[in-house]
């Protein structure tokens, strides 16, 4: 079976070429998150893929660290942010990531909690590394509530390495770890039926 690095590796430049799926539910996103930014915030953006949304957030905070478990995707980030000094891209997963505990303004995981194998863990390391009162802004895949039969399938597409590793949960799971793990959720938004959510959430003081 592929590791979900050669997986990102090998569709990072076609990913890269992609269209959004979504334009306006995309800006409205951006929108949104900026309301939440400060131009003194040290960010950490986890699962940035090719750069597109560090780059754009990044004239609104002090500093963006964005990470990606492939190298592929972060070449393709770096040549993108040619002349945008405040964003360090670098290749790591989330599991070896090394962030100081309560040093960061804000975290960012866009298309990516429903593709790790335990996001309970991760969203608490998000809480630790937060600081009190800090943001976590998220959009997620919510299979659960639409497409339980992929629970199913997904293991045979992940064998093929025709897809990446996708837990199935639906919003409401999602909502309560958060929840459990000690976040107020502040914005909760879905574009429709499948779409992912948005969620902004914050860390108790």
């Amino acid at each position: 079976m592929p590791t979900p690095v050669k997986f990102w590796d090998r569709i990072a430049e076609r990913y890269s070429r992609r269209p959004i799926a979504d334009e306006a539910a995309y800006q409205k996103k951006l929108e949104v998150t900026r309301h939440y930014l400060r131009p003194d915030m040290e960010v950490l953006e986890l699962g940035c893929g090719t750069g597109s949304t560090a780059i754009k957030h990044a004239p609104f905070v002090r500093h963006i660290r964005a990470v990606d478990i492939s190298s592929k995707m972060i070449e393709i980030a770096r040549t993108r942010a040619n002349g945008v000094a405040n964003v360090t891209f670098e290749q790591a997963s989330v599991e070896d990531l090394e962030v100081k505990e309560g040093s960061v303004d804000a975290v960012f995981t866009l298309s990516l909690l429903h593709l790790l194998n335990d996001k309970e863990s991760a969203i608490a390391r998000i809480k630790e590394i937060l600081k009190p009162g800090g943001i976590f802004v998220s959009s997620t895949a919510c299979l659960g509530d639409t497409m339980k039969w992929f629970k199913i399938v997904a293991p045979i597409g992940q064998f093929l390495g025709l897809i990446p590793t996708v837990n199935t949960f639906t919003v409401q799971e999602l909502v309560n770890s958060l929840i459990d793990a000690g976040f107020e959720i502040d914005c909760q938004w879905q574009p429709g039926p499948g779409k992912a959510v948005f969620i902004v959430a914050k860390k108790h003081d």
